[in-house]
């Protein structure tokens, strides 16, 4: 499934000898280049990270190293002892002189702790927030910077799902068992693209960085045999929802997926479902508990018509499964930060590395199958029976389901898919849809029988909710004709002489 990509410098470019000698092969080559929207990058070195004992360790030295910069983007740092050891690390590296620029998600810090961003401003650390909440655009930050990378030096980086927080590490003493999560390590020319990522929602959130600070791929000499593709995708491009159901539709062996939010689209169910079908072994690997209770049981609605198709499905045994990867064929895998929902698709930023090298396919392969060994297969008409890891009888705490919550929307979307059936008749329901009937139900009779007793107390948000809405609009109604006012070109006077 290697297939080359048409455009981008070291990109791999198809071979298409002309319009009497295009083959399919070609073909399917430039639509995966099309449907990714990102250049296909050789010459690369990757090492695949397991879990906070390994990623942590490789930031931290990878810091520790750092002469001339560091670009860190995250959704969530704790201001907890692993939270305070990278501030540390990133401090020590700016008293040394090196540059260092930290991009953090507005929402992701809510209830993180905010005092250790203090520290790191007054030690020479550029510190952004990306899009924190404004008045006149109250639901723009529904949409996050959900992107987890690390480049130093313009000359390592690091791609992951892990965030910066005591939980992904855990504490054996105090029963905390560490959450299951997956990264990668990348040296090469491809890690200019992820420079070039962080450096587009760097200027997002404040002014832009300087083209020379940014590295090319001609600047990183090759120190590897690996192609690889950068996914940086925004909100409404759909990039990795495009590449993954490509996949689903060309994989002809084996398809096996780890999510840690799966609330699947219905295009992207079809696509999987018929993979299976049509033989491929469809394997997903999701969480048995979840720090976001709600999308869990959104996600367990739909298991089944993925196991009336064929697709195995397993719950992970320990506290928490967080990880968002994927692997095809033996040949093609994806680790990143995208789950398998509307939310992760369509409304945030989010970053990817998709890697077509069959060594490290192998590699995931090993590393999915070991995680089957602590999981629990769900099995149509059995009842669930889940063996508890050791370290696991802890639940992920749901104070701190800020990494959860920002795929809540992913969840609005799918009760609003099931009413919209329920009260249309598009389609038939299942069994397990039922469940997502009761709370828009109950909420609706509560709603009507509070309007019937305090109509006031149902009136009123909806004055103070209308009046918001009103004074945005006209906000934005301003600022769009004073915008137009500046740039309409003002009429020439003619000339007297």
């Amino acid at each position: 499934m290697t297939l080359p990509e048409p455009s981008g410098n070291n990109a791999v470019r198809p071979k298409i000898a002309g319009p009497g000698d295009v083959s399919l092969r070609a073909l399917a080559e430039q639509a995966l280049a099309r449907t990714a929207g990102a250049p296909l990058v050789p010459g690369n070195r990757i090492t695949l990270l397991r879990d906070a004992t390994e990623n942590f360790p490789a930031w931290l030295s990878a810091l520790a190293r750092a002469q001339r910069s560091i670009l860190l983007e995250t959704y969530i740092f704790a201001d907890d002892p692993v939270g305070n050891r990278f501030a540390t690390a990133l401090i020590e590296a700016a008293g040394r002189g090196v540059q260092v620029r930290l991009l953090q998600d507005w929402f992701g810090a809510r209830g993180e702790g905010r005092k250790h961003f203090g520290r790191l401003k007054d030690a020479g650390v550029e510190v952004r927030w990306f899009n924190p909440f404004r008045f006149e655009s109250p639901f723009s930050c529904l949409r996050r910077d959900h992107r987890k990378s690390l480049v130093v030096d313009g000359r390592i980086g690091f791609v992951t799902g892990l965030c910066i927080a005591e939980r992904w590490e855990g504490d054996p003493a105090r029963g905390m068992a560490p959450w299951r999560d997956t990264g990668v390590e990348l040296e090469g020319p491809a890690v200019a693209d992820l420079a070039q990522a962080f450096a587009g929602t760097w200027g997002a959130a404040g002014q832009p960085m300087q083209a020379a600070e940014v590295p090319r791929r001609d600047d990183i000499p090759i120190c590897g045999d690996v192609a690889l593709r950068i996914i940086a995708t925004e909100p409404s491009t759909t990039g990795v929802l495009r590449l993954d159901q490509f996949i689903a539709a060309v994989a002809r062996r084996t398809l096996w997926l780890t999510d840690a939010y799966f609330i699947g689209l219905p295009s992207y169910v079809q696509a999987l479902r018929s993979a299976a079908m049509d033989g491929v072994d469809v394997r997903l690997l999701v969480p048995g508990v979840s720090d976001l209770g709600l999308v869990k049981r959104l996600g367990a609605a739909g298991y089944r018509p993925l196991l009336e198709s064929g697709i195995r499905v397993f719950e992970w045994n320990g506290p928490m499964l967080h990880a968002k990867t994927a692997v095809a064929d033996g040949r093609w895998s994806r680790v990143g930060s995208t789950n398998l929902n509307m939310a992760s698709w369509m409304g945030n930023w989010e970053l990817d590395v998709a890697v077509e090298d069959t060594t490290f396919a192998r590699e995931m392969e090993l590393s999915f199958e070991s995680d089957l060994r602590n999981a629990t297969e769900i099995v149509l008409g059995q009842p669930r029976s889940r063996a508890t890891a050791s370290l696991g009888t802890r639940r992920p705490s749901r104070r701190r389901g800020k990494e959860g919550s920002a795929v809540a929307t992913a969840g609005a979307i799918r009760i609003g898919n099931t009413v919209g059936a329920a009260l249309g008749g598009q389609r038939m329901l299942g069994p397990a849809e039922s469940n997502l009937l009761l709370l828009p139900a109950f909420a609706l009779m509560a709603a009507a029988m509070l309007g019937v007793l305090w109509p006031r107390l149902v009136f009123f948000p909806f004055v103070v909710a209308f009046a918001w809405l009103g004074i945005t609009l006209l906000i934005h109604a301003v600022k769009i004709r004073r915008t137009r006012s500046r740039n309409e070109p003002r009429p020439v006077e003619p000339s007297m002489s």
